[in-house]
């Protein structure tokens, strides 16, 4: 499947456990959201760059595989920037917008934090195969095989949808229905696309019971899924890289705890 498939020349990443590739995430995304500054956030983001040219993305697949991020991030800073806390000094005010030195400082750390947090994500999740996924999760992390391998079929079916999708248009605009009313073609083509959606899971969900994939019996697994010395310095990376920036952060006097 083309929408989740890995972009090639990453395979000195690709061949990490993507469960290892989950838990770094989710640690340094839990670090990072300790505090809201942009000393941590910086530094983090500069040490995430070292990792960034180690996963053997070119600068073409990086940034078409994050460019989402990079548009969400100035916009967030932006809404930041006029409606944030006042403190300090005023330099522009009309209405509810407003910016001042503490919408300005806020901002600047809104930015950088969500590219600290998004940018390592989406390169990590970049280079997942969903069904490598699935094994590390039942193996690694010993959940239920039959909600894995339920989430791995619908994670499957997604280029399907994109293909009914196109078709649905198609077999609309050739019966003349396509051609005005945006937002009611929209609405239809979507409900459309549910109605063949539910359907296409219930023939699913038939034929893995008549396969014996809602069994209580323990499943084995056709390929294992290794959880070794690499896949454990992928995780201490990410705690690594939270740590410093945090402790930075705490020398720097910048840290600003946001839970409590």
């Amino acid at each position: 499947m083309t929408v989740l498939a890995p972009p090639r020349g990453t395979q000195r990443i690709h061949s990490i456990n993507p469960v290892a590739k989950l838990a770094a995430s989710l640690l340094l995304s839990a670090i990072l959201l300790v505090t809201i500054d942009w000393v941590s956030a910086a530094v983090a983001l500069a040490l995430e760059s070292v990792l960034f040219v180690w996963a053997g993305l070119g600068p073409r697949a990086f940034f078409r595989r994050t460019f989402a991020i990079w548009i969400a991030a100035p916009l967030a800073g932006l809404t930041t920037l006029l409606y944030g806390v006042t403190s300090g000094q005023v330099y522009w005010q009309f209405w509810l917008m407003e910016i001042s030195d503490g919408s300005i400082s806020l901002a600047v750390a809104t930015v950088l934090r969500i590219l600290a947090i998004g940018l390592p994500a989406v390169v990590l999740f970049a280079t997942i195969d969903p069904t490598d996924l699935a094994d590390g999760l039942a193996q690694v992390w010993h959940l239920p095989s039959r909600f894995v391998l339920g989430a791995l079929a619908g994670m499957r079916l997604i280029g399907l949808f994109l293909q009914d999708w196109r078709q649905l248009e198609l077999a609309r605009r050739a019966r003349g229905l396509g051609d005005s009313g945006r937002v009611r073609r929209f609405a239809g083509q979507a409900f459309a696309l549910l109605v063949l959606s539910i359907r296409r899971g219930s023939k699913l969900a038939t034929a893995m019971e008549a396969r014996g994939f809602g069994g209580s019996t323990v499943r084995t697994w056709a390929r294992p899924s290794p959880f070794g010395a690499r896949e454990w310095l992928l995780v201490v990376a990410g705690a690594v890289i939270g740590a410093v920036a945090i402790a930075v952060a705490v020398a720097t006097g910048s840290f600003n705890l946001i839970i409590g």
